[in-house]
């Protein structure tokens, strides 16, 4: 890998798999099944990698604001078909009799436009500017001859980096999607993103108070080793990566401690200047009177009306049983002939008594209280 560094793949490897599982969620909103991209794959190649294959579909998508440059989209004919299927409202099985015209383009062009719309933001902030594109353009190229580098782009005529990724689409789709970029605006974008963590890092460091001398220092980037293998730049991403993070939390950190130290001046102070603290007093609750059963307590509640009811007796009955009632059914009760009948005061359970006729209408005579409390209050 000549055209750029093992540093530079692994961090375009980085800012695509961000930026691809935007795309994703995009895409999966917008044709309502689920979508899965897997970790991309980073190489240089040239157009002759790319022969040998059948009609594709390649998506042009020129950024217009933030970046210089053009990202080549590739699909497979049949991934493409299914997709565009699936935004014109379809399930995504019935292809065999859709033609690519220009219905067909479009729907892909939208579905890509939303893709990398998302790709966009998620790019924007890595680089901390503004990305903006123009719409996609969809086209079929037939890759099983020699390319014509004017049909496609002019990049294509030297070396290219590719990023290939694995896709599935439900059960609809499991293939690979890529997506081709010059050399000079892969190394634009990782120069833009590693400048942004370098500004990043040192708005931390410049945080961070004078005291904290003995905080750990963040351990150097060390430039990858020639060992002809793309894994050992992941070390040098991932330790700038770890060197933005550590120091974000070294100034967490700090700034927690500052706190704490101010708060813990702040109660010394206090107890310098001898603030006069007492414990609360409070009176004991067996100290206070009783006036519950005061009787001229009482007599504020003489007049409150409550409901006195005299219970017969109970019985239960099953649904089929109650179904059956009807005019001169009798019902027999929980209670004997002769036994006293129950008298309850707002449903409460006071007494017992005898039924007893009065003139005309039926009244209780009291034989029992059960409830002691009453006549609690009453004078005799």
């Amino acid at each position: 890998m000549e055209s750029i560094s093992l540093e530079q793949a692994d961090i375009i490897g980085e800012i695509a798999n961000i930026c691809i599982g935007t795309a994703a969620t995009a895409l999966s909103m917008i044709i309502n099944r689920p979508t899965n991209i897997t970790t991309p794959k980073v190489e240089v190649l040239t157009k002759e990698a790319l022969l040998g294959n059948d009609d594709t579909i390649l998506i042009k998508v020129p950024y217009t604001k933030g970046l210089d440059g053009t990202n080549l989209m590739v699909l497979d004919r049949h991934d493409a078909l299914i997709i565009a299927n699936l935004m014109m409202g379809g399930d995504g099985t019935s292809i065999s009799n859709i033609q690519i015209d220009e219905l067909t383009l479009s729907a892909i062009s939208e579905a890509m436009n939303q893709m990398m719309g998302s790709s966009a933001t998620s790019l924007s902030s890595m680089l901390n500017r503004t990305i903006d594109i123009s719409p996609p353009i969809a086209e079929v190229v037939d890759l099983k001859n020699t390319l014509n580098e004017g049909e496609i782009d002019s990049f294509l005529s030297e070396e290219f980096v590719k990023i290939s990724f694995h896709m599935e689409i439900g059960d609809l789709v499991d293939s690979e999607i890529m997506q081709l970029y010059p050399p000079a605006f892969v190394k634009e974008m990782c120069k833009g993103v590693s400048q942004n963590m370098e500004l990043d890092t040192q708005s931390v460091t410049e945080d961070v108070p004078q005291s904290s001398n003995t905080a750990t220092q963040a351990a150097p980037i060390q430039q990858p080793q020639d060992s002809g293998s793309m894994n050992n730049a992941s070390a040098n991403s991932q330790g700038m990566i770890n060197e933005n993070m550590m120091n974000s939390n070294m100034n967490s950190q700090n700034m927690m401690n500052q706190g704490m130290m101010n708060q813990n001046m702040g109660a010394q102070n206090m107890i310098g200047n001898q603030v006069n603290v007492q414990n609360a007093q409070f009176t004991p609750f067996g100290a206070m009177p009783n006036q519950v059963y005061q009787p001229e307590n009482i007599d504020l509640i003489m007049d409150v009306p409550l409901e006195v009811t005299v219970e017969l007796g109970r019985t239960k009955k099953s649904i089929s049983e109650i179904l059956d009632f009807g005019p001169g059914k009798i019902i027999e009760l929980n209670k004997l002939a002769g036994e006293p009948i129950d008298i309850l005061v707002n449903g409460k359970y006071v007494a017992k008594g005898e039924v007893v006729v009065i003139e005309e209408s039926f009244g209780v005579r009291i034989t029992e209280i059960v409830n002691s409390k009453i006549n609690t209050g009453k004078t005799k």
